[in-house]
């Protein structure tokens, strides 16, 4: 395999992989387990705020007079939208100014949408705000995946990028059930008020405990011209744009199930009601239970061969879940489908993580903007392809299953074209 391509900081002086530990001031910041749970924060105000809105939906539509259930999902996707597309910017600046004055300013920006959405006279207003959230969460995504490659590299990094991508995997999960638990104190403006609390804690916990990271060594002017660069750097490295597209198509696997789950749980075919949270939180323990095992295995085994494994037995239980599907007519036991989709979460568990990594790992110089760019690159692509999947629902189980075996091919196809072939081996980075 061709080495991957090495950026050069500014100054055009040699650098060490593992950049600020060994290379510039002491770390006088929180140790390993701390740090890990701030960053894992940093990914629970970005993620809760996708779907923690689920339960309120019937609310909301009885509220602003919605006359298409489907337009509800919405209030997701035009979240991922502003998420997405701010992404772009968060990276060059935090290259430019360091983590922390961008990460507290993109805390800001998230308060005043979720004030916004709480004051909201109209869907429209509403749909708005959502959009501001979006923007404002988006930096959190982004500086959470540049802070960890300021301070890791290699299955190290993959390592700690595991436990703190299970929150952003695993917390859109359990989020229908806090939106559940807001709505019994009366209104849906609560489910807003927990989304504020958290950013506040947050804010405090970052600013109080961690300190820059960004190496002294790796800024970068904050011009076109750099920003070009780093960018024309990040698609030009082959692993950074396959495993960024193989995560974007994953992604659409569960941005999909997360627009059609009310549906499918609460009012549309299962009819579930109250108990909507709880088969969600049901499929999200897959999840948690694959993401913590990957963090010990990746040590020993490496991203790929953990990953490409995950992958291929993602696309085969997808095909179970089409094959169930059509056995059924569309309308599986709820036992046997949420056993199903349980299982093919577990397995995506073990690949996204680590693509998420991959991507990353030969561009640790240029952190902030790559992680921009590639997070904007797979946020779009997932919230399209999920669009597709979630507006496709017609009552039954079978555009799930078709989106998830689909999009996962696709992926196996992406990730074998990245390694020439070569799947399921390691190396000495992953």
């Amino acid at each position: 395999m061709t080495a991957p391509l090495r950026p050069v900081p500014p100054s055009g002086r040699p650098v060490t992989e593992r950049a600020f530990p060994q290379g510039g001031p002491a770390w006088n910041g929180p140790g390993f387990g701390e740090f890990v749970g701030i960053v894992a924060l940093m990914m629970a105000v970005t993620a809760i705020s996708i779907d923690n809105l689920l339960p309120a939906f019937p609310a909301i539509q009885a509220r602003f007079s919605v006359a298409d259930p489907n337009a509800l999902q919405l209030l997701v996707y035009v979240y991922m939208i502003g998420f997405g597309v701010a992404q772009i910017v968060y990276g060059p600046v935090s290259d430019a100014l360091g983590r922390r004055r961008v990460l507290l300013g993109s805390l800001a920006v998230y308060g005043a949408g979720t004030g916004l959405a709480m004051v909201a006279p109209s869907f429209e207003w509403l749909l708005a705000a959502r959009v501001i959230q979006g923007i404002g969460a988006a930096g959190g995504r982004v500086l959470s995946t540049a802070i960890v490659r300021d301070r890791y590299s290699g299955r190290e990094m993959a390592s700690v990028m595991s436990l703190i991508m299970m929150v952003f995997l695993i917390v859109p999960m359990i989020a229908p059930a806090i939106g559940g638990a807001m709505l019994l104190l009366g209104s849906w403006h609560y489910v807003f008020v927990s989304m504020l609390a958290l950013a506040g804690i947050l804010t405090l916990w970052f600013s109080w405990r961690m300190p820059e990271t960004l190496h002294p060594e790796f800024r970068r002017p904050l011009s076109l011209r750099s920003i070009g660069q780093a960018v024309s750097l990040t698609f030009r490295t082959r692993v950074a744009v396959g495993y960024a597209t193989a995560l974007g198509l994953l992604t659409g696997c569960i941005m999909g199930y997360v627009g059609s789950a009310q549906q499918l749980f609460d009012t549309g075919l299962y009819r579930l009601g109250a108990l909507f949270p709880l088969a969600f939180a049901l499929v999200a323990g897959a999840m948690g239970a694959a993401t913590l095992v990957n963090a010990r295995l990746v040590r020993r085994l490496g991203m790929r061969p953990l990953s490409h494994v995950g992958l291929t037995l993602f696309v085969a239980v997808a095909l179970a879940q089409v094959g169930f599907g059509l056995a059924y007519a569309g309308h599986p036991p709820l036992w046997l489908f949420l056993t199903v989709l349980a299982g093919n979460q577990f397995m995506i568990s073990f690949a996204m993580p680590n693509f998420n990594a991959l991507a990353l790992q030969p561009l640790g110089e240029i952190a902030g903007t790559a992680s921009s760019f590639l997070g904007f690159y797979t946020t779009i692509l997932g919230a399209f392809c999920g669009f597709i999947i979630g507006h496709a629902f017609d009552g039954t189980v079978l555009p799930l299953g078709l989106g998830y075996a689909g999009l996962g091919g696709s992926a196996l196809l992406v990730v074998a074209w990245t390694e020439r072939g070569r799947l399921f081996r390691g190396g000495v980075s992953g």
